[in-house]
């Protein structure tokens, strides 16, 4: 007969953390989200990390090159989404990997033959007041000179004339070496009073820029996620059907690590595609595997080879897979039952492999209350897609302001490979929606707020550490009652109702 679990299926609102003493230490700004990204052995440190525990879910409507270099900017991590031609993936990767966190590569070039024509046409079109002009118009051409919004006014200026009339030549400016570190050329900057330092190479090739006003946002983001050479840390989805093309395209591009983007990862073809990744490439590729809600699942994808393990199936918001198959699990229990699991496997063989938690987060204490499960890390969606820098249309939907959300299973979507269950292949019923979520601004404005909250109730359970938290927390059941009382009550909320003097 069918095997029965007696404990029901919990979501995260059905538990509270119990405070723990909280010493003079514990302070938001004394607390460490420094968490592993990839498996380790005892003793040693992992190969990646993450600075806040934050990653944006593989999907179209999340994590594009945009999201992925703001995410990387806070400390946090995105997937760019695979439902897409292979080439178009692996570019959306180089751009990251080109921003080089304060080295900017130059996407808009031309020629000294060209015209002041075109140098209005390209401000236009790209909103950029400096262009680089090198000997071919290209982004990595030799550099002859720079031209500025300043250097000429397009109303009194002959738009016919050559650009070589206007720029700046080589000869007059000031340019630093590849090879130069972000520090120096910020104090090249300042030192010569410029608001642009084009960055060149032995052959005199353009590199890159480094503008005045990024030096700022530097500052503003001390958690920058970058790898050994100062370029952004940015992760790729793959599916279990085209791996063998899609991977090294990737790899060429300069993906840090890759999950295999699947609603069910405890299948053989994601078996036989990690199993395949790691035989290629051996630990020279990172590859997360998912998504899997018990012990069992954990055990068969750590077999394989994952480097981290992706817990979760049904609890997106978008998502209708339970609904719509009768599969999945309530988040919480998943992530319990596969934390316990990670943690004997620790202890039997001195080997850690990270978890993720996938979808199910509604407010931000549910973020700390999967890391106190024993999460390393969570994925989000619907958080991530109410953001600026989101893919999905802003729009104005009943007065409000609002940006377009798909789930991967929809049919605007249409990815059958993540639902892949064999045969010809195809999207035969819907898994996903399309749907609306509040447009909420920039994402550092929103994520400084939601790691606040985190460093402030970890602070309240005693814990300066993601690891502190897995040993420490206590956790409690709650009813339906106490979940009212949690929230405003027997009140009149003054939005709600307008009060009058008598």
């Amino acid at each position: 007969m069918a095997f029965y679990y007696n404990e029901p299926s919990r979501t995260f609102s059905e538990y509270l953390l119990i405070p723990n003493k909280t010493s003079k230490e514990c302070q938001p700004q004394n607390v460490s989200l420094r968490t592993p990204l990839v498996r380790f052995k005892r003793g040693e440190t992992p190969a990646l990390h993450l600075n806040m525990p934050l990653a944006s879910a593989i999907m179209q409507s999340v994590s594009d090159h945009n999201m992925a270099i703001a995410l990387a900017r806070s400390g946090g991590i995105s997937f760019v989404f695979c439902s897409q031609p292979i080439e178009s993936q692996a570019d959306m990767v180089r751009r990251v990997k080109k921003f080089k966190a304060g080295f900017v590569a130059s996407d808009s070039n031309l020629r000294p033959d060209q015209t002041l024509h075109d140098v209005v046409a390209q401000m236009k079109r790209t909103g950029h007041s400096t262009i680089p002009i090198t000997d071919d118009g290209t982004p990595n051409g030799t550099l002859m000179g720079i031209l500025t919004s300043r250097d000429f006014r397009p109303h009194r200026a002959d738009l016919k004339a050559p650009i070589s009339n206007f720029m700046t030549p080589l000869a007059k400016l000031k340019y630093g070496r590849e090879g130069i570190s972000l520090s120096e050329a910020n104090d090249m900057i300042w030192d010569h009073k410029l608001n642009c330092l084009p960055i060149v190479n032995d052959e005199g090739k353009l590199r890159y820029l480094v503008f005045r006003k990024d030096y700022d946002q530097h500052r503003e983001n001390p958690e920058e996620l970058v790898d050994a050479h100062k370029r952004l840390v940015v992760g790729a989805g793959i599916n279990s059907r085209d791996y063998k093309e899609r991977v090294p395209a990737l790899v060429e591009a300069g993906a840090d690590i890759l999950c295999v983007d699947s609603s069910d990862g405890y299948t053989e073809w994601q078996f036989e595609t990690i199993r395949y990744i790691k035989d290629t490439y051996g630990d020279s590729v990172r590859v997360g595997g998912g998504n899997v809600v018990e012990e069992e699942g954990f055990r068969y994808l750590v077999e394989a080879g994952a480097d981290f393990v992706k817990v979760g199936v049904g609890p997106g918001s978008i998502c209708i897979t339970r609904e719509q198959k009768g599969i999945g699990r309530g988040q919480a229990s998943a992530v319990i039952e596969v934390a316990k699991a990670r943690d004997a496997l620790y202890n039997e063989t001195g080997l850690y492999v990270p978890i993720c938690s996938d979808g199910g987060l509604l407010l931000d204490y549910h973020v700390v209350l999967a890391l106190a499960m024993g999460a390393d890390f969570v994925m989000q969606g619907r958080y991530f897609a109410r953001f600026d820098e989101s893919p999905g249309r802003k729009l104005r939907v009943r007065g409000n302001f609002m940006k377009e959300y798909w789930g991967e299973g929809s049919d605007r979507a249409r990815n059958w490979q993540r639902y892949d269950v064999g045969g010809d292949g195809g999207l035969s019923f819907e898994e996903g929606v399309d749907a609306y979520v509040p447009y909420a601004g920039r994402l550092k404005d929103n994520v400084e707020i939601t790691t606040t909250k985190i460093k402030s109730t970890m602070c309240n359970c005693g814990a300066l550490s993601i690891a502190d938290l897995h040993r420490n927390a206590r956790i409690t059941l709650v009813s339906a009652t106490s979940i009212r009382e949690g929230g405003a009550h027997d009140v009149v909320l003054k939005e709600s109702d307008r009060a009058t003097e008598p």
